[in-house]
């Protein structure tokens, strides 16, 4: 009896050591990431291209049931999620706009909390056209863009320049993590997270 009531005032006392701040192993989650392709070859164009302007539009499969929608029109992409290609379409990131000229890679990360996906996390490429390259052609820069998923709106949540700083990957996973799923879409702003570089003051304005 003598030795139970130890243990049971030991482990009290160890848990009152650790603080109400940290979480319980019971309580913990486990983060991780996974990878899709937004390749056209990876997706389901909708229509044939615009003679005009050259806009497109392809659904491209996700993780947990959620498809990606890349529109894009006069050389500037949206990126957008949802369960199927009309509910991705109504979302506030598919209504999120670039000035520069843009584009995105075609591997999207899902980042997610024991099993779940609760943000994806994609390169961008925002044009400068204050810094020409030899041809006059505007300079690509990169930016890395976090959206949360549902449940709740998609939008942005976070930017990170991947120029200005050294480990954009690292800051734009920490950022997902802390600050997605509870980001009020149109009520929050959208944070540039490390140093700010070209990419992200541009994507800001």
């Amino acid at each position: 009896m003598k030795r139970l009531r130890y243990l049971h005032l030991t482990a009290l006392a160890f848990a009152a050591s650790a603080g109400p701040g940290l979480p319980s192993p019971a309580n913990a989650q486990t983060f991780s990431s996974s990878y899709t392709s937004t390749a056209p070859k990876e997706c389901r164009m909708i229509g044939k291209p615009s003679e005009l302007d050259g806009s497109t539009t392809r659904v491209c499969p996700g993780k947990a049931g959620l498809v990606v929608l890349i529109s894009e029109d006069d050389l500037r992409e949206t990126v957008s999620v949802g369960r199927n290609r009309a509910t991705a379409a109504k979302e506030p990131a598919a209504q999120s706009w670039f000035g520069p000229f843009n584009s995105t890679t075609n591997t999207v990360e899902w980042r997610a909390a024991d099993g779940k996906p609760f943000a994806i996390i994609q390169r961008w490429h925002i044009a400068d056209n204050s810094d020409p390259d030899k041809e006059g052609r505007p300079t690509a820069k990169p930016m890395l863009a976090v959206t949360r998923l549902p449940p709740g709106d998609v939008c942005h949540v976070a930017y990170i320049d991947a120029q200005a700083n050294t480990n954009p990957n690292e800051l734009a996973r920490k950022a997902a993590d802390d600050l997605a799923r509870k980001f009020e879409c149109g009520k929050d702003e959208v944070k540039v997270i490390g140093e700010t570089g070209r990419a992200s003051t541009m994507a800001k304005r």
